[in-house]
């Protein structure tokens, strides 16, 4: 049934403007970050573009422009796999962005080779959860001055087949890549709702969200039976930009003022797994966080 009701749903769409607001996307230069970053442009937002290959990334900004019609777009070098450039990054927006009201995390490995980053993480919940987290955790006052504000965090379906494993949350003792990416974005979902009780009352709101399973450059380190499997879905997923629908929905709509912390998925609030719901474990993963980044977020 639910199947059957999201065929017939109207597909979303919102006339909202941005103008005089700024907007931070990580990973833009490709993908849903990049459909995101157009449409925040042809509403009127000046828009950042957080990416690691500054090439892709300049490339992009010239895309958008042309695409939008709006020139306040700009690139700017963060690489979320290590924690030296994202506090670069963080110092670079604080001192030269009088606002920030729109944080999209939006960049994201998945299901990669086992690798760490330059702070000894396992990749994919470095990069994807911890990362958006020191980020976050940086640029959390410049978001707060600038409210009404709004956090969106790309999480996955995949989520609700993860699980937290606090005692080896790097994956150290087994890896397995699928299970890996899955605890990533379970993460990225109990991230939310922690960050959404600690905003209570500052007109920051925060998002988490399913995008779809949509045709990306993620699926690059997919193995051989599974890109086939991909192929014969094809007509069954989405593009880049019915992919990036749900984040925009997040950002700019009016609806959505007075909510935080939920989990969203086709343009509407969606069910997460129980572990998605679960404020202890998303407790403790706050608090391992806080101490695998040598901060103090209380």
């Amino acid at each position: 049934m639910q199947g059957l009701r999201k065929l017939f749903r109207p597909s979303w769409s919102s006339a909202v403007k941005l103008d005089d607001t700024t907007a931070v996307i990580t990973g833009a230069n490709t993908g849903i970050g990049k459909e995101t970053a157009i449409d925040l442009s042809k509403r009127g937002a000046k828009v950042i573009l957080a990416c690691r290959d500054m090439e892709k990334a300049q490339a992009a900004v010239k895309e958008i422009i042309e695409s939008s019609g709006n020139d306040n777009v700009c690139c700017m070098k963060l690489d979320l796999s290590d924690s030296k450039s994202i506090r670069e990054f963080a110092e670079a927006i604080n001192k030269n962005e009088p606002k920030l009201n729109l944080l999209i995390n939006n960049a994201g490995v998945m299901v990669c080779p086992y690798g760490k980053t330059a702070d000894g993480f396992e990749m994919q919940i470095g990069v994807n959860h911890l990362g958006h987290f020191l980020l976050t955790y940086l640029l959390i006052d410049l978001i707060k001055r600038s409210a009404p504000a709004r956090i969106v965090t790309v999480s996955s379906m995949a989520h609700s087949w993860g699980s937290i494993n606090l005692e080896d949350i790097n994956s150290e003792k087994s890896y397995n890549k699928n299970k890996a990416y899955a605890q990533s974005k379970l993460a990225n979902i109990l991230f939310t709702r922690s960050l959404a009780k600690r905003l209570e009352g500052t007109g920051v709101t925060t998002y988490s969200l399913h995008p779809g399973v949509v045709q990306t450059d993620l699926w690059r380190h997919l193995s051989s039976p599974e890109q086939f499997f991909i192929k014969i879905a094809k007509p069954f997923t989405k593009n880049s930009v019915q992919g990036a629908q749900t984040t925009i929905y997040c950002a700019v709509e009016p609806s959505l003022e007075k909510e935080s912390g939920g989990y969203y998925s086709d343009c509407a609030p969606a069910n997460c797994s129980a572990a998605g719901k679960d404020d202890e474990l998303a407790q403790k993963l706050w608090e391992l966080s806080c101490q695998m980044l040598s901060i103090t977020w209380e």
